[in-house]
């Protein structure tokens, strides 16, 4: 059953300030909307290019699933059959649905169309059941191997770049300025990487205290919201590295404000959408305003 909602994230911010510099007055949402519970621990998600439907990696279900972003109502799913245990979708410059088909060791490619897909390639080589990717506008897919601990880029299907040394990757996404951010999942850590795919920073430690971080998005003022896992939460850090936000309860929950094993964000101006995976479902917060202490 669809249940659409319009009320005030319930949960107190966590807010942290680091260094010298001042904590930034915190982010104020609004539950919107929360999709049905007919998912099967949905992974991540992602927005078309129109903005006219919302992608989600059905987990559990090894298939997409296409949503209307707003009432997050279910229009379509494809890839039944031919996909196992997907973990990430990205669109590539060409409109191309990238998927991680972690069960199958590959990147499955689709031409979509309306609310379905067609599988058209793949993408395969160094990698064992990756679990992130993402396209370049060069035309370059980023992907992770979560069983191989590493980072592989395709160009035109072949093989030209890896960096190793992970733990169990999951996504993999560019910042507002074009730097590379890899969700190290195993390491309790966020790794930035330049274009040589040499480690620029290192999100780690206390302050974070990230415990099996997933996926990830930025919203336009280049903020990084870290899908946190086994905390049940969601982490905002600004683009100087300070956590400045904290979304969610002190353990797992259902409801307003509160996660269970939360995996899965996308962002598109005031609206954010995250994948509640253990609650098996999707819902959708609104930025409304700044509160000013």
């Amino acid at each position: 059953m669809l249940l659409s909602v319009r009320s005030r994230l319930s949960a107190v911010p966590v807010l942290i300030s680091l260094g010298a510099g001042v904590q930034a007055d915190p982010l104020i949402f609004e539950l919107a909307a929360a999709s049905a519970e007919n998912y099967a621990r949905p992974h991540d998600i992602v927005l078309s290019p129109d903005g006219q439907a919302l992608y989600v990696a059905d987990n559990g279900n090894d298939r997409i699933a296409v949503l209307d972003p707003r009432t997050l109502r279910e229009l379509g799913v494809f890839a039944q059959g031919e996909v196992a245990e997907p973990h990430d979708v990205a669109f590539d410059a060409q409109g191309r649905l990238l998927v991680a088909d972690t069960g199958n060791s590959r990147i499955a490619i689709y031409a979509v169309q309306g609310v379905g897909g067609r599988l058209v390639g793949s993408l395969e080589g160094r990698i064992r059941r990756p679990e992130g990717v993402v396209a370049h506008p060069d035309g370059r897919v980023f992907a992770t191997g979560a069983a191989s601990g590493n980072l592989v880029v395709f160009r035109g299907g072949e093989v030209v770049g890896e960096a190793g040394g992970f733990s169990a990757p999951h996504d993999v996404a560019f910042d507002p300025s074009g730097g590379l951010w890899v969700a190290d999942s195993a390491n309790d850590r966020m790794v930035g990487l330049n274009d040589a795919l040499q480690v620029t920073r290192i999100l780690a430690g206390a302050v974070y205290s990230f415990s099996g971080p997933r996926y990830l998005d930025f919203d336009a003022e280049g903020r990084m919201y870290v899908a946190d896992k086994y905390t049940h939460r969601i982490k905002v850090v600004a683009p100087d590295g300070s956590l400045v936000q904290v979304l969610g309860g002190a353990g797992p929950g259902k409801g307003e404000g509160v996660f269970d094993r939360p995996e899965g964000v996308a962002i598109r101006g005031d609206d954010v959408w995250f994948s509640d995976t253990y609650n098996d479902r999707i819902v959708r917060y609104v930025k409304t305003q700044v509160l000013h202490r």
